[in-house]
């Protein structure tokens, strides 16, 4: 990886965190509440769709009216893009395991299926708000190269990119395993 290359690796994992981060905390907060009340349950899984539905890179243009600072605006586009999977899937993981006797194990399932999307989701938005706006960042460098025609580094970008997501995504499948597998050898003990 030449330096360029890893400094825009860098930006693009910075962008990608720096809205992905909050997002969780926010989303498993906001879901297991949301979950534990049946009636805010019953509101918020049809209402949380419609902001679920909007395209997040559609807010982009948004965004920047209203915070004016690039890198506040893509961070807030990333939030949004990973919070609504975040919220929904971490509700309804509470609310089964409320169901099936406060079984943990349940919600665990929910919530690393949710943080698995939301870091897709989020993944995906970096990639293409940097192709739009930030000048830095995989996305931006994909976007770059196409117009100067360097084909190579389009494609060495575009396999970055599938790396990063797919190890993003391994890491979050294989702890929400090893942490259910816990719960369960713990249960088992009890």
């Amino acid at each position: 990886m030449d330096h360029s290359i890893f400094l825009d690796f860098l930006s693009s994992l910075k962008l990608l965190f720096v809205g992905y981060i909050p997002a969780v905390i926010l989303g498993i907060i906001l879901g297991s509440f949301i979950g534990m009340n049946p009636l805010v349950y019953q509101i918020c899984k049809r209402t949380l769709q419609i902001p679920y539905s909007i395209p997040p890179i559609a807010l982009l243009p948004l965004a920047l009216i209203l915070f004016r600072e690039l890198e506040v605006a893509t961070s807030l586009v990333v939030f949004f893009s990973a919070i609504w999977p975040l919220i929904l899937n971490t509700a309804k993981g509470m609310r089964k395991s409320r169901t099936q006797g406060n079984n943990i194990r349940v919600a665990i399932n929910h919530i690393f299926s949710a943080l698995r999307t939301g870091i897709w989701t989020a993944w995906f938005t970096v990639i293409a708000t940097e192709m739009l706006t930030v000048g830095k960042g995989l996305g931006f460098l994909i976007w770059n190269s196409y117009k100067s025609g360097n084909y190579n580094v389009i494609i060495e970008s575009l396999i970055y990119i599938g790396i990063i997501g797919f190890l993003l995504d391994q890491l979050l499948d294989i702890t929400g395993n090893i942490l259910s597998q816990l719960i369960s050898e713990e249960r088992k003990e009890i």
